[in-house]
């Protein structure tokens, strides 16, 4: 369907404002607000707002251009905005999705560098003046995204054990529900950019897409906690080898009397970071000293949790007490209990309702 003929469509016209709208109006509440309206308690990582800002800012700008090429429908502007969109939309999405993972800086200047002969691509077809080289550009650019989603693949799994080394409780900090979503996202645009001609219904689909990853990525800015401060340095790893064949063997003591006896662990978003505090030692080494014993710091902290709450529930149901599996996962240290439930299964090899009924309830 050309160009033209869509925008007589009042309806489309209508909900392609509306996109052009929702997204300067949510890159104006990202740049301008300081807290969080979804969760005030939670401090969004500052280099995800800004990239988040500016890829809201490219789909804005992305529309506006369209709409330019529908009232110049010219081989000419139609290479310029699919350059421009290239340019925009890779770097800024590619930003928010490094952004996301927070064990390190990763660098977003290779896609830039990648995007160089596109550009090229997009030159020569405008100084052609003919669709020679459509089939090329569109093939790059689909390889080019592929790349990008196979490095977050292997980038979302190590930044998986990074979190699991690293936090008692992983709730809000995954992301790769989000990436997947982006990700898919992402593909249908390049899919959609890659046809000339689009369907009305088509064309209808991805504006409506366009809503949707608006409000996914609102809500995973606004939800992620900055989580920077707790990464743990290469060269301090080195640097405290041999402190950590030291203490190596005091460490499980040190465990059971600041941890395990004063029941650290029920506190639901304890890090390593603050273990490593309470115990007197530093946070490398504790990683290190959880590695050696073939688990995670995650896996160490819900064993503990996983126990807690089989003994409150053995008091329990001895004394008679009335009670519910919530509450005593919540006096367990698990704020969500579908993550008490998942953790459970993990820990015990079955559901806790399984597991109540085997235990008599």
């Amino acid at each position: 369907m050309e160009a033209q003929e869509i925008l007589q469509d009042i309806y489309f016209v209508l909900l392609y404002g509306f996109v052009i709208g929702l997204s300067v109006a949510a890159a104006l509440y990202l740049q301008l607000r300081r807290g969080n309206a979804i969760a005030p308690e939670v401090k969004s990582p500052v280099r995800l707002r800004r990239w988040a800002e500016a890829f809201l800012v490219a789909i804005a700008l992305s529309h506006v251009f369209w709409v330019f090429y529908a009232k110049h429908p010219t081989p000419a502007v139609y290479w310029v905005v699919c350059g421009l969109d290239m340019f925009m939309l890779y770097p800024t999405i590619t930003g928010v999705l490094v952004s996301m993972l927070q064990d390190r800086k990763r660098p977003v200047w290779p896609v830039l560098v990648a995007l160089v002969p596109a550009l090229v691509l997009v030159a020569l077809c405008i100084i052609r003046g003919d669709e020679v080289l459509f089939l090329p550009l569109s093939i790059y650019a689909i390889a080019l995204y592929a790349l990008i989603i196979l490095y977050m693949v292997f980038a979302v799994r190590k930044y998986g054990r990074w979190l699991r080394d690293n936090y008692a409780d992983l709730e809000n900090k995954e992301v790769w529900q989000s990436f997947i979503i982006l990700a898919i996202f992402l593909l249908f645009f390049v899919m959609y950019n890659s046809i000339s001609e689009n369907g009305l219904v088509l064309v209808y689909i991805f504006q409506i897409g366009c809503i949707i990853i608006v409000a996914l990525l609102l809500w995973r800015v606004e939800t992620l906690p900055e989580l920077t401060a707790n990464a743990v340095p290469e060269a301090e790893r080195e640097n405290l080898e041999q402190e950590q064949k030291r203490k190596a063997s005091k460490m499980d003591a040190l465990l059971k009397k600041q941890c395990e006896s004063k029941q650290l662990y029920l506190q639901n978003d304890l890090t390593l970071a603050q273990l490593s505090g309470a115990i007197g030692t530093n946070r490398t080494y504790l990683s290190q000293h959880f590695a050696q014993q073939g688990i995670t710091y995650n896996a160490y902290i819900n064993g503990l949790r996983i126990r807690h709450f089989v003994r409150l529930y053995q008091e329990a149901v001895a004394d008679g007490r009335a009670f519910t599996a919530q509450q005593l996962a919540s006096e367990s240290g698990y704020r969500s209990y579908s993550t008490f439930s998942t953790t459970f299964k993990q820990v015990m090899g079955t559901t806790v309702a399984a597991w109540m009924r085997s235990a008599g309830k």
